[in-house]
């Protein structure tokens, strides 16, 4: 996953590939970008980096006070591609105050057979190792314990319990590893979960069941989640919506810092 971007695209020189190539392979743009996304070899992006074969934005922009970084989807026209990577090129730092410069224009060139729907992002570093209190009156299960192979193991064969499927989660195989979860009263009360995995990084999915919210339990798993021996080697992403409140008070609870933010159209 871990490789250099510095091909050419059809239509010439790559501007998002020219941003790659002039990022270090460590920096947590690169990192986040090739976590995210299964990448053509010329850096564009073929689908979401998960299990379910998601298709990816046709366009993903993301950046911090340094530098800006971009990509974009592979079945989208060489001129098109073309237009919206010089205007991506030329975006200002970005910031969790405003949105990009050229949004707007993004959206209008996106938008012709259609409204582009859009959202904008916040991700904040999730250290590893990171340490938050367990409350007296829960526990820590996860994946790379043999309990927590043994819980999976037993949804299923039994079925996973109805909180888990109002949350999304049908089937064992919806449990993506590495997992984390809270357990109050022998239920799950809240999950952390790799919800994009790369060899170098992993994005965070976190869940909370109704009755639990608010209480501090997915901040115990998000620590929890960062803590697992199978992740220590990657960089480790918590991102968020920026009108998703109730997240980013759980990265408020961590003291997680802030990098940078992003903006996906679909």
């Amino acid at each position: 996953m871990a490789r250099d971007l510095t091909y050419q695209s059809a239509s010439g020189a790559c501007g998002g590939c020219r941003i790659l190539s002039h990022t270090p392979g460590d920096h947590w743009l690169k990192v986040q970008y090739q976590t995210l996304f299964r990448l053509r070899p010329d850096g564009r992006i073929e689908r979401e980096n998960d299990p379910d074969y998601s298709p990816g934005p046709r366009f993903w922009l993301a950046g911090c006070s340094e530098r800006t970084l971009f990509g974009l989807r592979d079945d989208l026209p060489d001129d098109l591609v073309a237009e919206i990577e010089g205007l991506a090129a030329s975006e200002p730092p970005l910031t969790h105050t405003a949105p990009p410069k050229y949004l707007a224009r993004y959206l209008s060139l996106l938008g012709k057979d259609g409204p582009a729907a859009h959202n904008l992002g916040l991700t904040y570093e999730l250290p590893n190792a990171h340490p938050y209190p367990c409350p007296s009156n829960a526990r820590l299960i996860n994946s790379d314990s043999q309990e927590g192979r043994d819980l999976v193991h037993s949804w299923a064969s039994a079925g996973v319990p109805e909180n888990l499927v109002e949350l999304g989660f049908h089937q064992a195989t919806d449990f993506w590893t590495p997992w984390c979860g809270v357990i109050v009263d022998d239920e799950v009360a809240s999950l952390a979960f790799a919800a994009r995995l790369a060899d170098t990084g992993a994005e965070l999915g976190l869940v909370t069941g109704k009755a639990f919210r608010g209480q501090g339990f997915a901040a115990t798993a998000t620590a929890g989640l960062s803590q697992l021996p199978s992740l220590r080697s990657r960089m480790l992403f918590y991102s968020t919506d920026q009108g998703n409140i109730s997240s980013q008070r759980v990265a408020e609870r961590l003291g997680l810092r802030l990098r940078g933010a992003s903006l996906r159209i679909a």
